[in-house]
């Protein structure tokens, strides 16, 4: 892989410096993301391991407090319970007494047994990616798009479905109201192929901007 590009993966993160080879290639592009930048500051790099357990911490996430899912974690590893081969012995009570709802054991179990190439997943086009992980029941659209942002390192990956960019955007870009995941994700093609570190960019804006109003 030279210099961070594979076809068919498209572009790699692998440090800092990609992301900030990115951000100002958004800066040159957009005066809107100049601003933004001038204001956050360095983006974060954010990226976390791939695999098994990275989707069932995503699992484990939806729908609850940092706390709550901090957590349960907590138990699951305690547990050793943190691989598909430890989740399919234990099975769905035993991780409903950790911790995990019915439903949430339930999609703990499908996400084992589906029996993924994480390896694999490395060298998948984004799309492909996307489509083998939303075919796991409980994996939705958003944690694919940001598994494949994070742990895989596409730079060309984003998560309209996600309310904070949503919203950044419509602040940012001085929208009469937030827009749609559709509307978005068509905003978002002018940004590749740097869609993931606009996405983080919009993110840091969020925080900023609702900062100064007092909010977070």
């Amino acid at each position: 892989m030279a210099d961070g590009i594979s076809a068919p993966v498209g572009r790699i993160i692998k440090g800092e410096a990609c992301v900030a080879e990115g951000a100002a290639w958004l800066a040159a592009q957009e005066p809107r993301f100049a601003h933004a930048l001038d204001l956050t500051g360095p983006l974060p790099l954010r990226l976390r391991p791939d695999g098994f357990a990275q989707l069932l911490g995503a699992i484990v996430s939806q729908q609850v407090s940092v706390a709550s899912a901090a957590a349960i974690w907590a138990r699951l590893e305690e547990a050793g319970a943190t691989t598909p081969e430890a989740v399919l012995a234990r099975g769905e009570e035993d991780l409903r007494a950790l911790g995990l709802s019915r439903q949430k054991a339930r999609y703990a179990v499908a996400l084992a047994e589906a029996g993924i190439d994480y390896g694999a997943l490395r060298d998948m086009p984004t799309d492909d990616v996307i489509r083998t992980l939303v075919a796991v029941k409980g994996i939705g659209v958003w944690t694919a798009e940001i598994y494949a942002m994070f742990s895989l390192g596409r730079a060309d990956v984003f998560a309209p479905g996600d309310l904070a960019l949503q919203e950044s955007a419509r602040m940012l870009f001085d929208l009469p109201e937030r827009p749609r995941e559709r509307a978005l994700r068509e905003m978002a093609q002018d940004w590749s192929p740097w869609r993931s570190v606009a996405a983080r960019a919009l993110w840091a804006y969020y925080r900023v901007d609702k900062g100064r109003e007092g909010i977070g």
